[in-house]
Parts: structure tokens; sequence; C-alpha cells
């Protein structure tokens, strides 16, 4: 879509004058219903946001919007300011699309394109790096002792400075050990973010990731779209020694052939190999040399921070924490109709707007009806980029950790119809997996367990962060229960949507949606942040589950 600059901020005026409109019109019904759902995303994936970059001029006005939403509808800023803006400060990269990895051994070599064959990024947060060193293949590179796994066998100088070749996901299960790594749920050692840093705690220059589609979850189109832009990192501050990586890629699984075909290797062979505990790394007799260049920018993104003052004067200053993130990729490469505007409609344009909604109809209660609990409200930046804006909060939290109750993540809506089930990812490691058991059965639902494990979900969206740091959490998922549809059906429509526009440029508004489903799934959130919220106690993590200590 192409508009004219000189109208482009009265069209954007006349825009926010016919959303603030129509979600004043809805002030006195809930507001969880489609008219003020869908005039919400209408606006957010609108191309005059230019896909809500992290960074960029359409993600300001995306954190502004929604701030506006907020103070609508009386809620107060929550950040150190009082405002609703806390500040992440982060680093971006953009390599140059020129730069080619070029892979040499035994007398030959092979050059690999970028976007093509690979796609790369730094992590030193410079124009510039050189890289020229061996390349050793370690399997999974994982070091998980709990699993008595360890792919990084021999002295750390055996990784210092060396290019790092390794799979996707965790190990298989087995016969013998069927619950291997979660058996078929992947894990965080299976997480790319995992292997990038375990690499770099190794002190390696450089890591490649071996895709293919089935070990992803996803095209390698994904990967291109996904880093062939702008990426980013938390900004390192003066002094600080944490390890990086002079650059993090990965390789098409074509690529990736070639590559070991040129060390002598068989990549089937290694992947059989590093399927076992007594696999050893492989020194692939290869050097591989990159030099990549690229543009680097210091911004100050936001995290939007909204709070609803608890009724009860003994829990007020415990808190349930709402959270969707606004960001998406941007402007990026076009696509095969020339389009490059990445709008993010459903992720997560959708997850934003039920979590305004949310916020709009608990503020409209009556004080006395109010949760017991304080509710805060946060739409955290770069998610997109691994979870930035998420990890940011939950190392300089507005409010205290200890006395965060729960967090409820909402990241791309039910967009296909009403469901007889839902799914609260993670919600089975603690005491939250009794309430979203109770608001199903008010509801005459089914709780399911998440469909795809393999994918990895709970670890891929804002809640995982505050995980991490002790508070129990869950993502909220529709089921695949749809009603008046088969099983097969709703994996059809999956398959679909994670082919054909899962962060691409078609992620765009449509109305074909059925906002039946994305109702229930905004009621059902706003059900189970209630119950936690009037709780006579917090909830907690399982004894023995790994976040458990963390809080």
């Amino acid at each position: 879509m192409r508009i004219n600059p000189g109208s482009r901020a009265v069209a954007l005026l006349l825009m926010i004058a016919t959303v603030v409109t129509v979600v004043s019109q809805q002030r006195r019904a809930s507001s969880i219903n489609e008219t003020t759902l869908k005039a919400h995303i209408k606006f957010l994936a609108d191309d005059l946001l230019e896909g809500r970059g992290t960074g960029a001029r359409g993600g300001e006005i995306a954190a502004r919007y929604i701030a506006s939403q907020l103070a609508g509808s009386g809620l107060k800023g929550a950040a150190m300011d009082k405002s609703f803006f806390q500040p992440v400060s982060l680093v971006g990269v953009k390599a140059d699309p020129g730069t080619k990895l070029t892979i040499s051994g035994r007398g030959d070599s092979e050059t690999l394109k970028f976007a093509d064959d690979f796609v790369a990024f730094t992590g030193a947060q410079t124009e510039e790096v050189d890289v020229d060193a061996d390349l050793v293949f370690v399997g999974y590179g994982i070091n998980a002792p709990e699993q008595r796994w360890n792919d990084y066998k021999g002295e750390a100088g055996d990784y210092r400075g060396k290019i790092l070749v390794m799979l996707v996901n965790d190990p298989p299960a087995t016969t013998e050990e069927p619950n291997l790594f979660g058996a078929r749920a992947l894990t965080y050692y299976g997480r790319w973010t995992y292997k990038y840093e375990e690499a770099a705690r190794r002190g390696a220059a450089g890591a490649i990731l071996l895709h293919t589609d089935q070990s992803a979850g996803y095209p390698w189109g994904v990967v291109r779209t996904s880093n062939g832009s702008w990426r980013f990192d938390i900004a390192r501050t003066q002094g600080d020694t944490s390890p990086f990586l002079k650059f993090r890629s990965w390789v098409t699984d074509a690529a990736a052939r070639r590559m070991m075909k040129l060390g002598g290797q068989d990549l089937d062979v290694l992947r059989t190999q590093a399927a076992t505990r007594n696999f050893q790394p492989v020194k692939l007799g290869l050097k591989g040399k990159l030099n990549l260049k690229s543009e680097v920018k210091r911004v100050d993104s936001s995290n939007v921070v909204g709070l609803l003052q608890g009724s009860d004067p003994r829990l007020r200053d415990e808190y349930v924490v709402y959270s969707a993130h606004w960001d998406h990729l941007g402007i990026g490469a076009p696509n095969k109709e020339g389009d490059t505007i990445y709008n993010g409609a459903l992720d997560n344009a959708t997850g934003v707007a039920c979590v305004l909604a949310i916020a709009d109809t608990l503020a409209k209660l009556p004080v006395a009806q109010r949760p017991r609990r304080s509710i805060l409200f946060l739409f955290p930046t770069a998610e997109e980029q691994g979870l930035l804006g998420a990890e940011w909060y939950s190392k300089h939290p507005v409010v205290p950790l200890a006395k965060t109750a729960a967090n409820v993540n909402l990241d791309s809506m039910n967009v296909l119809g009403l469901t007889k089930d839902f799914i609260p990812l993670g919600a089975e490691r603690s005491t939250l997996k009794a309430v979203v058991e109770a608001v199903a059965r008010e509801r005459g639902m089914r709780v399911s367990p998440d469909a795809r494990p393999e994918q990895g979900s709970f670890y891929r969206s804002d809640h995982f962060p505050f995980a991490k740091v002790g508070v129990p959490s869950i993502s909220l998922k529709e089921g695949d229960d749809y009603v008046g549809h088969t099983k097969e059906w709703s994996e059809e429509q999956f398959r679909a949507y994670n082919t054909a526009h899962y962060h691409q440029p078609s992620d765009q508004f449509r109305d074909s949606w059925d906002f039946k489903g994305m109702i229930q799934e905004a009621e059902i959130a706003l059900a189970i942040g209630l119950r936690v919220a009037n709780a006579p106690q917090m909830p907690k993590f399982n004894e023995g589950d790994e976040f458990a200590r963390k809080r």
C-alpha cells in the first residue's frame, strides 16, 4: 500500500479519531466485544504503523496508542516516572544482505548466499566483525547435567574462538528412555536462544544452527524474514563482561549438506551420532570465513505499563500481570506481491486488543467490585527479537517480583471460532492448574495439553521471562476442538497459517475472521486473572519444578 507522505498525518489522525469514537461508544457494555476488538486490531495492523517495528516510528505510534487507551480507561501509568512508558535500552543491527559465508576445506570451498542459504547477525553490537575460524560440530550443543548429557566433551580450548555447528531441538527420546528431554515436548535446551547462549559461554566466535522445516516447526521463509532485517539485543553497558557471539547464524538443510560433504562428512550420519550420550564433538576440517558488516542503532524502545489498583487494603500490594507484546517485524523483504510491511495482525495485534479490552472492562467495575489484588497491564516491546522487553521487565520490574502473583499472557488469539477446549501453556507447572481447571468447568470446557509440544511454545512468548524469575505464568491458547469442525480441519488451518502467513506480510486483518473465538478466549483470560486476584493465597510453582526456587 502506497500513501502520499503529505496525507499520512491526516490519515493517521482520522484513524485515531475513528477508533477512539468506536471504543468510547462501547463504554456502556463489556469491552470484550467484536466492535471494540476489531477497531483496535485494524488500527494496530494498518499499513500506517509499518509493521510496528522495534525502534521504528510505527512501533512508537503503537506504544503511544496503547498508553492513550489505558489512560482513557482510567488506569494509571506504572513506570517509575508514573508514566505509561518503561524505557528499554536496545541495540539494533541490520546485516548487509550482500554478506557471504565461505566454507573451505579439502582443497575446495563453498560460498553461501545471505537469505537463500544462510542468515546471520552479530552479537558484538558493532558495525563490522571478521571471523576466520575452524568449524566444530557439537551435536545438539547441550550441556544438561541433570540429563547426564554433555555435547561439549573435551577441553574448553577446543571451542574458544571456533565456529560451532549444531542441530536445533532436543535429542530424541528412545525406547529405553521415553522421557529423555521431555519426550515429545521441547525443553529450553532445544531452543535456539539456549544454544547461542551456551556457545557464547564456551567462548565460541560464532554458532551455526542447522535448520529443517520439521525441527523448527516452520519453513525457511520464516527464518529468512525474522532475521533478514533489524535484529535487536539488550544494550550492553560499560564494563559488561557477559559473553557474546561475533555472529549467530542459521543455514538451510541443503546448504548444511553441501557444507558437510565438503568436509567429507554425511549429515545424516552426524545426526545419528548426535542422538546418543557417547557423542563426541567432530572437528570438521573446515574453516568458515565471514566479514559481517551491519548498520547499528541504539534505541530506547518502551514497554507500556498501566495499573489498576486492587480493592483490598491487605492484598492491593500484590499483583496479577496481563501481558501482550505490541511489536512485530516492521518493514522487511518484499513478498511475491511486493508487499514489504509485516503488519502482524494476528501476531500480535489480536493479543494487544484483548488485553486492552480486559483492562477497560475491569476499570469500568465499581471500585468495591474490583479485584482484590492490583492488576498490572504490560505490553512488552521486542518480543519478536527474543522476548527482550519482557526480559528487561524481569530484571527491572515496576512492581516487586516477590509480590507478583501470576502472569497471564496473550499472543495470537483465536480467529477461527468457538472451541470446546483451551490450552493454558505452563499451567501444569504450578497451582495455576487448579485455577484454569475451575474456569474450564464453569464454562463446560476442557483443559487440553499443548497440541504441539515439540515446538516449545512455552519458551516462545513473554510469559517465559516471568517464569524464569519465579512467577507462575501461563500463555493462553485456544484448543483444537472447534465447534462444528473436525480436528483435521483445525490442523489444516494451523498449517495454512504457519506455512503461508506466520511472520509474513500476509499476516493482515481479514474480514473472514470469526470473533466469537477471540471473545471466548479473552473472557477465559479475564476469568483466570480474576480468580488469581481474588484468591487468599498467591499461586506457586510445584515442588521440584525448575522455576520453583527462582522468586
